[in-house]
């Protein structure tokens, strides 16, 4: 997946994913209370850590991607996904049976669902993402990347598995209405040039949408990180297509460009999943989903160290309206209070 959101790949997980796993019983007491206590909040640093870290990894991608795709001395977008589907499949599912052993092979009544979010949580979506990221730039995938809880709560209202709140509505169309500028803005890193580049990210966003929104019943019977090995072993077949005609290692790529492969497959890859696994049985849903905001701002603070990308006005009129609507978007309303009937 191409990485992004609330804690998922990257950042969106759900509620049943984001839950902590009950704890044994143990002593009681005193001392027993507060040894849980301290060791529950061991465990939520290290799980915050672990997000942390999946934001960073994550967050990187869209500048090393962009450097491993470099024209002149790089791979094409296919090629990249090529090594990432391949070498994402042979090492998580290993990694899924070696963490859950035997919930790692799922139900034989999962395999299809599981085989149709393969081709849109990692065959589209990965396609669309590297192409699109070729012809724009690292600034703008960040901020692309902000219209996927969006496009996930749209999808989740019309497939009527949300429920329909005028708040969160309103997030949609301020995060909507602050895309804008990057498909008809000129100048900067909004040049025309990057137009095509922005809309098949969006494109890839709207797929990793529905992948997010319709896959939350897997997820209610399987570990997240067995889901994601699964869609990637079972993307494989696919793998022909974005090959042909490619060449998977050019003698021109220069040593920088396989440098960037390589992050692009160990870390929001590999590492990515593995962490964001970890996180998610640790830290609630709700903690989860507010670290969607840091990944575009590695993004563009990565974009601005490495790559001397400048962002202009434009860019961040179109920054302030994708936040604004993703908070929107993102926090939940507050639940109605149950009345009792009197005398009860």
């Amino acid at each position: 997946m191409s990485g992004r959101l609330p804690s998922v790949d990257p950042l969106q997980g759900s509620a049943a994913a984001g839950s902590a796993p009950p704890r044994e019983g143990g002593a009681r007491g005193p001392s027993a209370g507060l040894s849980a206590g301290t060791s529950e909040g061991a465990e939520l640093r290290r799980g915050l850590m672990a997000l942390g870290a999946v934001q960073l990894f994550f967050g990187l991608f869209p500048v090393m991607g962009g450097m491993a795709m470099d024209p002149v001395a790089g791979f094409s977008p296919f090629a990249v996904a090529c090594w990432r589907i391949g070498v994402g499949a042979l090492v998580l599912l290993p990694m899924a049976y070696a963490a859950f052993g035997r919930r790692a092979i799922p139900a034989l009544r999962d395999f299809g669902p599981l085989a149709g979010f393969a081709f849109l949580g990692i065959v589209l979506n990965q396609g669309l993402f590297l192409v699109g990221l070729q012809k724009s730039t690292p600034m703008n995938a960040g901020l692309v990347i902000c219209l996927i809880p969006v496009f996930a709560y749209s999808v989740a209202v019309l497939g009527r598995r949300e429920t329909f709140h005028p708040r969160r509505a309103l997030g949609v169309l301020v995060a909507l209405g602050g895309a804008i500028p990057l498909f008809v803005a000129r100048g900067g890193d909004l040049a025309p040039e990057h137009a095509l580049g922005n809309l098949l990210m969006a494109a890839n966003a709207l797929c990793y949408a529905f992948y997010l929104v319709y896959s939350k019943p897997l997820l209610r019977r399987m570990p997240p990180l067995v889901l994601v090995a699964w869609v990637y072993v079972l993307s494989l077949p696919w793998l022909p297509l974005f090959a042909a005609g490619q060449d998977l290692a050019p003698a021109t790529a220069s040593t920088a460009a396989w440098w960037s492969l390589a992050y692009v497959i160990v870390f929001p890859t590999i590492l990515a999943y593995a962490l964001n696994s970890y996180a998610l049985a640790r830290v609630e849903a709700s903690t989860t989903a507010f670290f969607v905001f840091a990944q575009p701002v590695i993004t563009a603070l990565s974009a601005w160290i490495f790559l001397k990308e400048v962002p202009t006005p434009a860019l961040g009129l179109a920054a302030s309206g994708l936040f604004l609507g993703m908070a929107l978007v993102i926090k939940r309303p507050a639940p109605r209070p149950v009345v009792c009937p009197s005398g009860t």
